[in-house]
């Protein structure tokens, strides 16, 4: 047989095993995961989620292995549901629900798959709370070292699917949390100025995490949100923070699977890509405006989108936000997005931003140096903002902390400083300076680099190498230098955003995994793409 490593047993890892179990020939396969519940997730483990931080998919959208996210969900007791505040009666297929109540499933169809596994004649062997410490490639194969074992085991073809990196928990101090997920859920946090930099989900889901320490979210049936702040707690004080001070809309109703699109294809961003890259993102732009002007003729007009081009585009698109308060702009479109999903009506602009945004990221590893700044400072912050659409839940809670008078938001604008000091963080904007007696950076995964992988001995092949970033094939298996060619399958989220700056999400999971499986029986002949270095 030959052996495979899987290193983490989350999403990305979770279907390389599936799609692996396709191969009529078995395999022995041993899986790592340093968590003590292999097939939960990071993003889905009770450990790093409170119960009100909900998953941003819905069953819909969620790639079945055994059976869909709402079947499982149907073979849950009532009384297990109600633990999270889930109505067995009221599932349905687009509803969000806990990111832990998603881990509990991956985790049930993860041990139906090793189950299967067996079944099938492959040998696996699950390794939980076993950290890997180093890999090396030889021409023998691939060397893991794991925690606390001194001699390492050998494999064929090694996948990395460790998923997202956060900063450890000793980072964290008393006063300062370098991301929601390094020690925060564990944490009393007292009630004072709190500052939260970011104002996606996961500044939300921060939020959250700090007032469900201070007093109880009432959230009945079809009626608004509220929440009761506890007594000794009216020091409670949260600031949300971002340079623009835009918060995220609620998710919208959309037809799924996605609609083609009739002018933004993937043919015709082949046939732009093959053009060059002088004048790429422009040609590109013009397209996307053929494509909305096409959906949705009044709203194109409405932003004068014949005028627009790939920088301005971006100011018309938020300006109306920029002209309401933003948790009036958050209860108007929440009722919008109420309305239209009771009505099953699409908002074509929305939905074909959200269609493009995919097709469009395969132009970002060949743009030119000053088009790709242009880019990440334009249109990717307008994809971001339209397929980071939140569940609606979420606004509503956020609204009920905007209603007890305990948050707000402050737009920092492009230029401010933050100094974390030992007791307190100071942030200086503008003039002006606010302090805060405890600071969350939720700010989201950063791309990560060569020199930031955990295994050193791979680190330094990669590094004698030159490669800054890791390069990949089409089957993400690295391709310099020689000794690992084929060897390792890279499929470590935070390595490739660089090139694929929106790649995030279950269903890119899914893509990564059956890709990386393919590559134990047929290597891949090139390049998925060139891999540009930009510095920040």
């Amino acid at each position: 047989m030959k052996r495979i490593a899987i290193i983490g047993a989350g999403p990305t890892g979770i279907y390389t095993l599936f799609s692996l179990l396709k191969n009529k020939t078995p395999f022995s396969i041993d899986i790592y995961e340093q968590a003590e519940e292999a097939g939960v997730g990071m993003p889905y483990s009770d450990e790093d989620n409170s119960r009100m931080m909900l998953a941003n998919i819905a069953s819909i959208e969620i790639p079945p292995l055994f059976s869909t996210y709402l079947d499982w969900l149907r073979t849950q007791s009532s009384a297990h549901l109600a633990r999270y505040g889930v109505e067995k009666s009221s599932l349905h297929d687009r509803q969000f629900l806990p990111r832990i109540l998603l881990g509990e499933y991956y985790r049930d169809q993860f041990l139906q798959l090793i189950g299967q596994a067996k079944q099938l004649g492959f040998d696996v062997n699950v390794q939980e709370s076993c950290q890997v410490t180093d890999l090396e490639a030889t021409p023998e194969g691939v060397s893991v070292w794991a925690k606390n074992r001194a001699e390492p085991a050998i494999y064929d073809l090694t996948v990395i699917a460790t998923g997202h990196v956060w900063p450890d928990d000793d980072e964290s101090t008393r006063s300062y949390f370098p991301s929601p997920w390094s020690g925060l859920m564990e944490a009393k946090i007292d009630a004072c100025r709190v500052g939260i930099m970011g104002t996606s989900l996961s500044g939300l889901d921060a939020a959250m995490a700090v007032a469900i320490q201070h007093g109880d979210f009432i959230e009945p049936e079809n009626q608004p949100v509220e929440f009761r702040l506890d007594e000794g707690s009216e020091a409670l004080n949260m600031v949300l923070m971002s340079r623009s001070g835009i918060l995220p809309e609620a998710d919208f109703y959309c037809p799924l699977p996605y609609e083609p699109l009739s002018i933004v294809t993937e043919q015709a961003i082949e046939k732009e890509i093959t053009a060059g890259s002088d004048g790429l993102l422009d040609r590109v732009f013009r397209l996307m405006a053929e494509e909305l002007e096409l959906a949705d003729p009044q709203w194109s007009a409405s932003i004068a989108l014949t005028a627009l081009d790939a920088d301005s585009f971006h100011d018309a698109y938020f300006a109306e936000r920029h002209k309401h308060d933003p948790f009036s702009w958050a209860q108007t479109n929440l009722d919008e997005v109420e309305r239209n999903k009771r009505d099953k009506r699409t908002v074509p602009w929305r939905y074909t931003i959200l269609r493009m945004h995919e097709v469009v990221q395969e132009i970002v590893p060949h743009l030119t140096d000053k088009d790709r700044k242009r880019f990440d400072g334009g249109l990717s912050r307008i994809f971001i903002d339209n397929y980071a659409a939140i569940p609606s839940q979420s606004i509503r809670r956020l609204l009920a902390l905007r209603e007890a008078g305990i948050i707000s938001v402050l737009a920092l604008g492009a230029e401010y400083e933050m100094d974390v000091q030992e007791n307190r963080t100071v942030i200086v904007f503008d003039g002006k300076k606010v302090e805060f007696d405890l600071f969350i950076d939720a700010r989201g995964q950063k791309p990560l680099k060569t020199k930031d992988l955990p295994f050193p001995t791979l680190r330094h092949q990669l590094q004698e190498n030159g490669d800054e970033i890791p390069d990949v094939s089409e089957d993400y298996t690295l391709l310099a230098p020689d000794s690992v060619r084929g060897r390792i399958a890279f499929g470590a989220l935070p390595y490739l955003m660089h090139d694929q700056p929106f790649v995030q999400g279950l269903t890119v999971c899914v893509e990564i995994g059956e890709a990386m499986a393919k590559a134990i029986t047929q290597r891949a002949s090139r390049a998925r793409r060139r891999l540009p270095f930009l510095e920040e």
